[in-house]
């Protein structure tokens, strides 16, 4: 791997994710709010075949896990149209009502290849399709094989369409903050370190739609003041602990690896711990892609919160 392609990674990583999220800003303008389930479907599909297309053109046979290509997802259809938008790689959004979303890679390939894309195209469904809801993103990234035979996220970007921002690894090993400029002027980069938090205090995110009562059971353990901060999408909530809106974010309630895949990749680049609420690394492109629970904060907050944490072990569903 030359320092020429692996920079090209990071640059994928945060195009991809960046043009995706542009075009679900078109899709939210072009269905509307009305029909929440068809502007959820809407915006998971055609973000996924923009998505699959252009890693098709600018990865080629690389392998890609999306939480759209599974079978389970066979089923849904983006409303008609949809045609024109941004579509560097020259294909057209799906708009044909009939068509089944793009496979994933078969699992056994995917397990023995050297590099694998995990992608959300749009996490954050529910937010999507609330009008003036901005918690929602896409998440882009990349899985690679090491010469010993195990694995590393090696890029990643999230992007955050709504408020336009993308956070993003580079290839000095560190992170970027990206932010939307003005009609005719460039994107203005800066450098992206996790802030630490004030002494005495801990505003911790949380999901909206389940009841965080784990986390409340593990707040009542801890010494400093806990605030609880309800945002939406797990991207959202990684990306407000890397801008210094929130001090951490906690979850044991059930997520796969293209939930958090793109922002850990992110998080650590900026300088964050994160990890599974046990402590231990967090593992991608396996078998069984669930990957339930995760735990990103500074690292001066984490032997705090993994000690309250193993507290409520016990608790846990």
């Amino acid at each position: 791997m030359t320092v020429e392609s692996a920079a090209d990674d990071h640059a994928v990583a945060a195009e991809l994710a960046a043009e995706a999220g542009r075009l679900l800003l078109d899709v939210r303008d072009e269905v509307g709010f009305a029909d929440g389930r068809a502007l959820k479907d809407t915006g998971d599909l055609r973000a996924h075949e923009y998505l699959m297309a252009a890693l098709a053109e600018r990865c080629p046979g690389d392998a890609v896990l999306s939480e759209e290509g599974r079978a389970a997802v066979a089923g849904k259809r983006a409303v008609p149209g949809g045609a024109g938008g941004h579509h560097p790689t020259g294909q057209e959004r799906t708009g044909d009502v009939d068509r089944a979303p793009t496979r994933n890679t078969a699992d056994a390939e995917r397990l023995a290849a050297d590099r694998v894309w995990i992608i959300d195209p749009l996490d954050g469904t529910r937010e999507f399709s609330e009008e003036g809801r901005r918690d929602w993103a896409v998440h882009v990234a990349l899985w690679r094989r090491d010469p010993s035979g195990g694995g590393r996220l090696a890029a990643g970007a999230v992007a955050l369409p709504a408020q336009g921002l993308t956070l993003r690894t580079d290839a000095t090993g560190g992170a970027l903050l990206v932010r939307t400029a003005p009609e005719g002027q460039g994107p203005r980069e800066a450098p992206l370190h996790v802030p630490a938090p004030d002494a005495g205090r801990l505003r911790i995110a949380v999901s909206r739609s389940r009841p965080p009562e784990f986390v409340r059971q593990m707040a009542e353990k801890i010494d400093p003041d806990v605030e609880l901060v309800p945002i939406g999408s797990a991207g959202a909530k990684i990306s407000a602990v890397l801008l210094g809106e929130v001090d951490a974010y906690v979850h044991a309630g059930g997520q796969y690896e293209w939930d958090s895949a793109a922002p850990a990749a992110v998080a650590l680049a900026a300088g964050a711990h994160a990890s599974r609420i046990d402590g231990s690394a967090l593992e991608y492109n396996r078998k069984d892609p669930r990957l339930p629970d995760i735990l990103v904060c500074h690292p001066a907050s984490a032997l705090t919160l993994l000690t309250g944490i193993q507290d409520v072990h016990g608790a846990l569903p």
